[in-house]
């Protein structure tokens, strides 16, 4: 389902740190492991409102709080502003390689480390 150039060297990148686990946030579904097949929808949070937006992050939360540990797990995240912004501040270890970074230089980051 997720095909852009930009997801395809995110993924590469996220399996090649051999996590226990990857997720794609989505702003249909949430929380989505890795292999979990879902039906082609046509929805992004760049067109909801602010509001919106939180609620959808509180559910992001809740749904990592019952698949992780927020406390003690790592998490490295490659989401965009949008989709990490009100989630970021609930996960007490992270990193964000591509935190700041033009969509040019995101994939110039990722196909440096492919």
């Amino acid at each position: 389902m997720y095909d852009s150039p930009l997801f395809k060297m995110s993924l590469k990148y996220a399996e090649k740190l051999n996590p226990d686990k990857i997720f794609i946030l989505s702003a249909k579904y949430h929380l989505l492991p890795l292999g979990k097949e879902i039906e082609p929808y046509d929805v992004t949070l760049n067109n909801i409102s602010v509001k919106d937006v939180k609620i959808w992050a509180d559910r992001v939360v809740q749904e990592l709080n019952e698949n992780t540990d927020l406390e003690n797990d790592h998490f490295v995240i490659l989401a965009g502003e949008k989709y990490i912004k009100f989630i970021r501040d609930k996960l007490k270890h992270k990193e964000e390689p591509l935190k700041g970074l033009s969509m040019g230089n995101r994939l110039k980051f990722l196909k440096s480390r492919s």
